[in-house]
């Protein structure tokens, strides 16, 4: 049955790899000729902004202000997204914004931002800034941000058109937006969850209290009318005035904890709930939420009325600052603890070290490069969010990359491998008569996985994380002249596509549990990045609708042992895994999905 599935799929998907590869070569061939022309590719979406630094720019330090640079990153980015949308558009949203360096009088800030993907009315623009010193020629990075804007038309509703990547970079950015935008839809439910379900260290009664300032001592409260200065070309209050009016307010809250002129670090998402225009009256509010050990966060929120008579006030956007007080050697110093006043004063300062959580588990998970991540990574309700986003983001990024390389054909199943730093990606495409939402069900379930697996000898559901993300217990057989079986503790994540296009991704990674601990009767095996990405191929969807199923897998070079979990066994090392992989395991990579997959829905070869 396995050959004659082949044969079928030799006969009637050769024109498929074969156009595909066409499509790749011409695409190849055209990139090369206007690269021979001097032109080079740019995105259409892309915007760049240069602005020298003059003192009318700069803070009590000489530096340029964050509120400055905030109004530059926000006209760029309305820009870039004004160019796809073709109509108007207003910030929704921007994120988290990490400030690596300060920029001097003098010196030129290098702005570029581009729109990675379009949703039906909102945009992902992704944002760099880059300094550069003149006298010198030195450049270095200064921040990144990505920030949502949405495209608003009076008359008619507005549905964009589709971005279409084209570099790596591209690719990369366009595959992971999707999956960026779904944790800021739950980011709120994640602080809730996090006060609620997760011990959040409460040392106040610990503290020195002769070091201690009262939360109230740091309040800040000013209006600012908005005038037609601070209009955008739309009518509406300049986002980025907003964003700077916040920051200086955020600026002086934190001067009066600290006695000084404190450095802003970071901030964390400022979120736009609704308009102002010219003549409202903007009431900003800051006072330091938490003051930890060489940091401290301040809270901003923005409330707008339009008559002085008005009982009832809008809020129509927040924001999380944190700062830091630098010595002379720009080290950050001690700071003096706060002590909150007794209830919104302690949700708050509750509310700062869970968010100072998020933050150290997205770095730890998150913006880490790969190979100074842990395959196996501790799990809890606290760092799911950050875990699940890594998980599907590695997969989608790892598909995305355009250098990989072609091993071995066999049966229109294609292996490719990727060498990269410590690790060794193995890629394999196939295309099979599977409907993609029925394989879906099937590949992401693991409990059915021994059904058609051989490396799969037992699958336990641990733990049912939420609709879309799953633990599960998975031991195999002894393989490689190992006694012992081998044993993985797996998170499963798994998305439908976004948008047409998309892939279905099941996504695979190592997590660690307490309930569930290395025992003498395993070798217990890690995976950093595994997991399946499914494509729709062709029209007769009905029928026959054709599936592409991409298998990545990132493992160490340190061995290589089933497929679907690659593993890193501790104190081993095994070579020659590229001869073992091109020639038993690809026979069964493509056996095992074209014959199992086939006959669990019911395909055969008369379909």
């Amino acid at each position: 049955m396995i050959q004659n599935v082949g044969n079928h799929l030799r006969r009637g998907l050769a024109s498929v790899f074969s156009n595909r590869t066409s499509r790749k070569s011409a695409l190849r061939a055209g990139n090369d000729s206007a690269m021979a022309d001097g032109e080079g590719y740019r995105n259409p979406t892309e915007v760049q902004m240069s602005q020298l630094v003059l003192p009318c720019h700069t803070n009590q330090r000489g530096e340029l202000s964050i509120g400055q640079l905030l109004k530059w990153i926000d006209t760029t980015a309305c820009l870039s997204a004004e160019r796809h949308a073709g109509c108007p558009c207003v910030t929704a949203s921007m994120d988290d914004i990490y400030f690596e360096h300060t920029i001097s009088v003098g010196q030129v800030v290098n702005i570029k931002a581009k729109v990675n993907r379009a949703f039906n009315s909102s945009m992902e623009v992704g944002i760099q800034v880059a300094s550069e010193d003149l006298c010198s020629e030195k450049q270095w990075n200064v921040c990144k941000a990505l920030a949502t804007f949405v495209a608003r038309r009076e008359i008619t509703k507005v549905k964009l058109k589709q971005i279409t990547p084209r570099t790596e970079e591209e690719k990369m950015e366009h595959s992971v937006a999707a999956e960026r935008r779904r944790m800021r839809l739950v980011y709120a439910d994640t602080i809730k969850d996090l006060l609620a379900n997760c011990a959040i260290q409460d040392d106040l009664e610990s503290r020195d209290c002769s070091r201690m300032v009262p939360a109230e001592k740091t309040r800040v409260e000013s209006v600012e009318l908005v005038l037609p200065p601070h209009a955008n070309h739309q009518g509406n209050t300049f986002g980025g005035q907003i964003m700077a009016w916040m920051e200086n307010v955020a600026t002086i809250a934190a001067s009066r904890l600290c006695r000084a002129h404190p450095t802003l670090k970071t901030i964390e998402m400022f979120h736009f709930r609704g308009p102002s225009q010219v003549g409202d009256r903007l009431v900003l509010k800051a006072i330091v939420n938490n003051a930890f050990k060489h940091s401290m966060e301040v809270g901003v929120c923005v409330e707008a009325y339009r008559q002085e008579a008005e009982t009832h006030r809008r809020h129509i956007n927040s924001a999380f600052m944190t700062f830091v007080v630098l010595d002379a050697d720009d080290q950050p110093q001690l700071l003096p603890w706060i002590r909150p006043q007794p209830g919104d004063g302690e949700r708050r300062y509750r509310e700062a070290s869970a968010r100072k959580k998020i933050r150290l588990d997205r770095k730890y998970i998150v913006s880490c490069k790969q190979t100074e991540v842990p395959l196996s990574v501790p799990w809890d309700p606290s760092n799911q969010v950050c875990l699940s986003y890594n998980n599907v983001s590695s997969l989608k990024m790892l598909v995305a990359k355009d250098n990989w390389v072609l091993s071995s054909e066999i049966s229109q199943v294609r292996l490719y491998t990727l060498e990269d730093d410590k690790f060794l990606s193995f890629h394999m495409e196939m295309v099979v008569h599977v409907d993609a939402a029925q394989a879906f069900l099937l590949l992401s379930d693991l409990r059915q996985r021994p059904e058609w697996d051989k490396h799969y000898r037992s699958v336990e559901l641990v733990q049912q994380v939420d609709e879309d993300d799953a633990i599960y217990h998975v031991t195999s057989p002894a393989l490689g002249g190992h006694t012992k079986p081998q044993d993985f503790v797996i998170l499963a994540s798994r998305r439908k596509p976004c948008d047409n296009g998309d892939p279905y991704v099941i996504a695979l990674r190592s997590v660690t549990l307490p309930t569930h601990r290395e025992t003498p009767e395993y070798r217990r095996g890690e995976t950093l990045c595994s997991g399946f990405c499914l494509w729709r191929e062709g029209d007769q969807l009905t029928k026959r609708c054709w599936v592409r199923v991409s298998l990545t897998e990132l493992v160490s070079a340190s061995g290589f042992h089933s497929w679907g979990l690659e593993s890193r066994s501790k104190g081993r090392r095994s070579d020659g895994w590229n001869g073992k992989l091109a020639g038993g395991h690809l026979s069964t990579l493509k056996a095992i999905p074209v014959a199992k997959i086939n006959s669990r829905f019911g395909y055969h070869q008369d379909t």
